[in-house]
């Protein structure tokens, strides 16, 4: 990969995110993740006028990061979060949990622009795929910009020994789904716990994998794979209440967009 292309790419992802104003749905009962419904994934953009860059986008997420579109750089860097404890609260919208921080849990800074961390996640299974595989969970950190603009940092796991932040999650988690409340106070929840590589991760511009689908989000995915419990991954799906099995939108196409793989140096070989 020569200087001149990944310049090009660095000017793009400056460029072309700042125009994503908006975040996702609060109330997620209006659609579904059943393919053979009329309010399934093929028909979110039909739903409300609102939504339709659900359909009509050609950078949606979330996509398969395929090997052979990957192009291995450095010059993205590590990843510069600086996330804090914060004041929370679990909100049932329908098809996932959401944990939002009531004013923030820190940011992340990319490109010069910092992102305050919002909410957190998780779709079962993931909804991104890496070269074509799908793994069990994908949790979702959403941040946002002082000008609305939207940055997801997505964590993958597969099922293996439990994963130390959901296990902080769990009393909060059967609580919500044994009383079957829409929202719960948590208290203070750090996103530190929050274990992910911060030099190894995929980038690309798409956009929310919810409706209204808006696009231009950056996308960071971390590489690594981590691991979480059988039951963890069965409290997360009682909790929301929505009979599926799953609440994951499908893949989407690439395009002509740019996909990287950020490595230090030393391991671009590997």
């Amino acid at each position: 990969m020569n200087n001149k292309s990944l310049l090009l790419f660095a000017i793009f992802i400056i460029f072309c995110a700042p125009f994503s104003i908006s975040q996702e749905v609060d109330d997620e009962h209006e659609f579904s993740y059943d393919e053979n419904s009329s309010n399934g994934p093929n028909h979110w953009g039909k739903i409300h006028p609102e939504w339709s860059m659900c359909n009509q986008g050609d950078m949606q997420s979330p996509i398969d990061l395929t090997h052979e579109r990957v192009q291995i750089t450095s010059i993205l860097g590590r990843l510069d979060t600086d996330y804090k404890p914060a004041n929370a609260t679990l909100i049932n919208r329908g098809h996932d949990m959401m944990l939002r921080w009531i004013r923030g849990a820190g940011h992340i800074h990319i490109n010069g622009t910092e992102y305050q961390l919002n909410q957190a996640h998780w779709h079962t299974p993931t909804e991104h795929t890496i070269n074509g595989q799908r793994f069990n969970l994908e949790l979702h950190l959403v941040h946002q910009s002082i000008d609305a603009k939207v940055a997801v940092v997505g964590v993958l796991y597969k099922i293996g020994h439990p994963d130390s932040f959901l296990a902080t999650m769990e009393p909060y988690l059967k609580a919500v789904s044994s009383t079957r409340e829409v929202e719960k106070s948590v208290g203070i929840i750090d996103p530190r716990q929050i274990k992910f590589e911060s030099t190894k991760y995929y980038r690309y511009i798409g956009s929310l994998t919810t409706p209204p689908c808006d696009e231009n989000v950056i996308w960071t995915i971390v590489q690594k794979v981590r691991t979480v419990s059988q039951e963890q991954l069965r409290i997360i799906r009682e909790a929301v209440h929505d009979e599926a099995n799953a609440n994951a939108r499908p893949v989407q196409a690439l395009n002509n967009r740019w996909l990287k793989l950020n490595k230090p140096d030393e391991d671009k070989t590997n």
